[in-house]
Parts: structure tokens; C-alpha cells; sequence
């Protein structure tokens, strides 16, 4: 990306020392720091990208269950036992999901 601009900002003592932390906690320089609050995206984010990686790997597992009842269903092999297992794994689903976004929500 080529950088056409050069903008200088003042700030006081206790602003530049909480941007410096901020700054070391994310790894970042402060020029991509700032660029990051300007953009906000949650994919900027490492630790919301992990989450993220995290509940799309959760998703496929349920999903791959959630198929095996669908296929019994199909072939007339559903029970009572399927839609307990159906209902936990949608149970869970939403568990896992709300977890997620209250951590984005943390940040």
C-alpha cells in the first residue's frame, strides 16, 4: 500500500503512553495501529480471527452430525434419540456462537 499522506497529531503524555501499551499488546506499529481503529475490521484482529477460525471448525463438526440425523431421516431411520441429538448439537451451536460475539463485543 503506498502511503500518500503524512499527518502529525498531538497528544498528551498519558494519551501517547496508553497508545504506546496498546501499541506493544497488539504488535503492531502505531501508524498500522491507527489505521486499524480507522478501518475497524474484526479480521484485523489476531484474537478475533482465532475465534473465529475456532467456531467455523466447531460448525463443521455439528454440521457433519447434523447430516448423519438428516440421512437417517431420509432413509426412514429416524428416532427419538436422533432429534435429542439434533437438538444438543443445535444446543451447542448456539452456545458456542454466543460466546463469540460477546468476546467481539469485548474488544
Amino acid at each position: 500500500m503506498a502511503m500518500e499522506l503524512r499527518k502529525a497529531y498531538r497528544l498528551t503524555k498519558e494519551q501517547d503512553e496508553e497508545l504506546k501499551r496498546k501499541v506493544e499488546e497488539v504488535g503492531m506499529t502505531e501508524s498500522e495501529f491507527i489505521r486499524l481503529l480507522i478501518t475497524q475490521k474484526p479480521k484485523d484482529y489476531p484474537e478475533i480471527r482465532q475465534m473465529l477460525t475456532g467456531l467455523i471448525g466447531e460448525v463443521n463438526r455439528i454440521g457433519v452430525n447434523i447430516n448423519e440425523i438428516v440421512h437417517n431421516n431420509n432413509s426412514m431411520l429416524y428416532s427419538d434419540s436422533d432429534k435429542s441429538r439434533l437438538f444438543a448439537y443445535m444446543l451447542k451451536l448456539n452456545e458456542k456462537l454466543n460466546k463469540v460475539v460477546d468476546d467481539i463485543g469485548d474488544h
